[in-house]
């Protein structure tokens, strides 16, 4: 709570870094009713990396209330209804502003909604940044990674991934990957443009390191192409492409 009133202060005091209006018909469902259905949703990013959607109060269904007024120019409130067995019919941490660049917008936390859509797809973790993309492509290029000196995957039959402003990431068919030197790890983290990825410990010489590796094996429609495929973590081991060590630096001159 005390970070969202911190965030609530810094947009109004400092302005969110960018404001766009959005395309898009954008349906939020809590439960069984969706409590926003418009095409007047805000694109807001409160820090550089990517936006969140906010919503004009006027287009909050009616029936649910919202604080509407407070000395600060916004509050942290709790948007409520009727009480209906069985849904949940309350959200709290719901930031509101009454005046500055957000004036009459509402800020619904994503988590704790039940599903997000623009148009008639579900999304995921966070809506995706207009100006990012990923781009997938098969390659024929030499990929070998090594840890701790020793080689544990190679091929050359690879998937590339990029993605906007991030390093090349490099999907390596499971066949070509030493599992002996791997185990299962409890990690599971998610990407709106990728999915929910599994997490693989690398254990070679003796020396564990955590989460080195990962695989979508249900990905997005999008990133269908890396299904079932490994990707190690560039920072955590040495990758070798067509025989030059790769680094953040030289993949970022190629």
């Amino acid at each position: 709570m005390a970070e969202l009133l911190e965030l609530g202060k810094k947009l109004l005091s400092e302005r969110p870094h960018k404001i766009e209006k959005s395309p898009k018909r954008i349906r939020i469902l809590l439960g069984d009713e969706y409590i926003v259905d418009t095409t007047q949703a805000v694109y807001v990013w409160e820090h550089p990396y990517y936006p969140q959607y906010y919503i004009p109060r006027k287009a909050v269904k009616s029936g649910w209330k919202l604080t509407t007024e407070h000395p600060d120019g916004f509050c942290l409130c709790q948007a409520s209804t009727g009480v209906a067995t069985g849904w949940p019919k309350t959200v709290d941490n719901v930031l509101q502003f009454q005046r500055g660049p957000l004036e009459d917008l509402v800020r619904f936390p994503f988590d704790a909604m039940s599903a997000w859509f623009e148009e008639d797809e579900q999304i995921y973790v966070h809506p995706k940044d207009p100006y990012k993309r990923i781009d997938i492509r098969r390659s024929s290029r030499h990929i070998k990674v090594e840890v701790n000196g020793v080689v544990v995957a190679e091929t050359r039959q690879p998937t590339l991934l990029f993605e906007t402003m991030l390093r090349t990431r490099y999907y390596l068919p499971a066949t070509c990957v030493d599992f002996t030197v791997l185990t299962p790890s409890e990690t599971v983290t998610s990407c709106p443009y990728k999915g929910n990825a599994l997490y693989y410990n690398g254990v070679v010489k003796g020396k564990e390191i955590k989460d080195a590796v990962w695989r979508y094996k249900f990905p997005t429609q999008e990133s269908a192409p890396i299904a079932g495929l490994l990707c190690f973590y560039n920072e955590k081991v040495d990758i070798w492409v067509d025989g030059a060590k790769e680094s953040e630096e030289t993949d970022e001159r190629n």
